[in-house]
């Protein structure tokens, strides 16, 4: 009976009781690598050119003056061009007499921006269909025994995701029992930790400490419950090698992030592993604080969990995976092997993880894999029911029954298997565009998995497909920064306003703070300095100290609502006169929390001098 304080590993009953022998697997491996494979390297993207440039002039600027510029352009800088076309947003196109690159056009652009009547300048660019990358074939022996990657029907497409990535610069944590120093793994093995507190848990000799290697998971008669001796597992080394087995390196397999790094962290020994253990590992290789571990220095952007128990999601597990969450951390989590709902099985159930189901060769659910609505897609696992060995998954694993040994490969099945598959493509996801968010990265996971080639009942929304997930993730358009489009606002109405040179005018200013009553003010600039002030409430004169404190240039408003936007300020609003550019009603609030810190300005009656 599996105690409630202890979480066990998902798959690691039915990957070990169905696995074949290390020597059977063998036998199925060639003794020699297959002729290498040429892999494609992707050429470096060309630099954009063109014959034409986009001139949008100000709105104000006369024909004369439009005239003298272009003239300037062919007297000054030697341009021959000809006008082509007009906009929709009223900008001119000129056709030049030799194409330019982008450099070239660049330094032609700072060169016609400073001119007053030029409001922007860019190069009419052409541009061509997006060309899909050639599928990449690593060198790597065993890779055509790895159907879950290249398999036309069931696979998850990795050669046609590789063609844009590898992973290099991804992180994924291993949250399992630990990581052998497999030959196949030692490229992209990062030091790990061993958060197993208890001792006998461990079968080390210790508690935690810096040491992820595991140190075997095996099980004599009448142990844990058992009434037999079960050998050790190495699961997490399995699992890493699906993940972030070296590619290209001319041995066994290839991982599916193979440039990625992989961060061993061990909570899973001896008849399992504790939640408590479990939660502290999770927050660790996010990068949190665990009290009495070392910082984890290489903070990992994915979390694999091959692992779980019959339980609800209790508040220490939450706790972790939103602590990992927090520091922008996909949490990926194993549904089951129990054949039933994984609304029963925790960390499955827990919110805000990625919940993988398992396929097997024919790409509908193995038999054994879990199911329902928590599922988010599903992805090969793997089903040697089929007494075909091959029907599994080969990855990285070792000889030793107790204590390690002599590395090997081996076929396992399970959702253990099926979940570094998905973490191993999340790994790609972030590699091509870091700037995901865990939200997107679900998202995005879900909506590019495609249709099940057999029946998957409640397996989520389709199986893993790399290659489409990562070209949704490059092609995800950037969050729109409100801040950044009010700045190039106030940018462009600046410029207007310094397009007038009015250096001497008066205007009346009215600001408010917090509750307080309005102030109103005719200010009076001359050589762009306030020079004196009436408050138009009581029609007195300024002083010089109250019109230093109160009174404002129109420069100096622009500069206020500048510092606002820069500071991210919680409202800033601000309206300007469409003739002469300058601010002509701004609010601005730095915390919507506090009611003295917001400030309301007011300009209007401009008058030159």
């Amino acid at each position: 009976m599996l105690t409630p304080k202890h979480l066990h590993l998902c798959a690691i009953v039915l990957a070990i009781s169905t696995a074949v022998s290390a020597q059977t697997v063998l036998a199925n491996v060639p003794d020699a690598p297959p002729a290498n494979k040429k892999t494609v390297m992707l050429p470096a993207p060309a630099q954009p050119d063109t014959d034409q440039l986009i001139i949008r002039f100000r709105d104000n600027a006369s024909s004369v003056a439009i005239d003298k510029a272009l003239s300037r352009l062919r007297t000054e800088k030697g341009e021959k061009f000809t006008y082509t076309k007009t906009t929709h947003d009223k900008a001119d196109v000129f056709r030049f007499e030799k194409r330019k690159k982008k450099a070239d056009w660049d330094k032609l652009s700072v060169w016609l921006k400073q001119l007053p009547e030029v409001e922007y300048v860019e190069p009419d660019f052409i541009m061509n269909r997006m060309e899909v990358p050639a599928p990449v074939t690593p060198n790597d022996p065993y890779l055509s025994y790895q159907w879950p990657l290249l398999d036309a029907i069931s696979g998850i497409r990795a050669d046609q995701a590789w063609g844009y990535t590898a992973g290099q610069g991804s992180v994924v944590a291993v949250v399992d029992t630990g990581v052998l120093p497999h030959v196949d793994l030692l490229p992209n093995l990062l030091a790990g930790y061993d958060m197993i507190a208890d001792a006998a848990v461990g079968n080390d000799g210790n508690g935690r400490d810096s040491d992820a290697t595991d140190a075997g998971d095996y099980v004599l008669a009448g142990e844990c419950g058992s009434s037999t001796a079960i050998n050790s597992s190495w699961h997490g080394t399995h699992v890493a090698g699906t993940i972030a087995a070296a590619g290209n390196n001319a041995e066994g397999i290839a991982g599916v992030a193979y440039a990625a790094k992989a961060l061993p962290v061990r909570v899973l020994g001896k008849c399992g592993g504790y939640t408590s253990d479990i939660a502290a590992g999770v927050i660790w290789a996010a990068g949190g604080t665990v009290s009495g571990a070392p910082v984890n220095p290489n903070p990992a952007r994915v979390i694999n969990l091959s692992l779980g128990g019959a339980s609800a999601c209790g508040s220490t597990m939450q706790s972790a995976i939103n602590a990992a969450r927090s520091k922008n951390a996909v949490v990926v989590v194993a549904a089951g092997n129990s054949n039933t709902d994984a609304s029963q099985f925790s960390p499955a159930n827990c919110a805000g993880v990625v919940t993988v189901a398992a396929t097997g060769k024919n790409g509908g659910r193995a038999y054994y894999s879990n199911y329902g609505t928590v599922v988010d897609l599903a992805a090969p696992g793997g089903s040697m029911n089929t007494g075909i060995a091959a029907d599994g998954i080969v990855s990285t694993l070792n000889t030793g029954t107790q204590t390690a040994l002599a590395d090997t490969y081996k076929y396992y099945q399970g959702t253990s298997m099926a979940t570094p598959h998905v973490s191993g493509v999340v790994a790609l996801m972030l590699a091509a565009k870091p700037t995901l968010t865990p939200d997107q990265v679900e998202s995005l996971l879900k909506s590019s998995a495609r249709a099940f080639p057999q029946p998957c009942a409640s397996c989520g929304t389709g199986l893993l497909d790399a290659a489409a997930a990562v070209q949704a993730a490059i092609n995800l358009a950037a969050p729109v920064d409100p801040y950044a489009v009010l700045l190039s606002d106030l940018k462009k109405n600046r410029d207007l306003w310094r397009a007038q040179n009015l250096l001497n005018y008066t205007y009346v200013l009215e600001q408010k703070t917090g509750t307080s009553a309005a102030l109103r003010l005719k200010l009076t600039v001359k050589a762009g300095v306030l020079t004196a002030g009436v408050n138009l409430a009581t029609n007195k004169a300024l002083s010089s100290k109250d019109l230093k404190a109160k009174g404002k240039t129109i420069e100096q408003l622009f500069t206020q609502i500048e510092t606002a936007l820069n500071s991210k300020y919680a409202i800033v609003k601000t309206a300007y006169d469409t003739a002469l550019g300058y601010p002509l009603d701004s609010f601005l609030d730095k915390s919507t929390s506090i009611t003295s810190d917001n400030v309301s300005l007011k300009a209007s009656s401009l008058t030159k001098l």
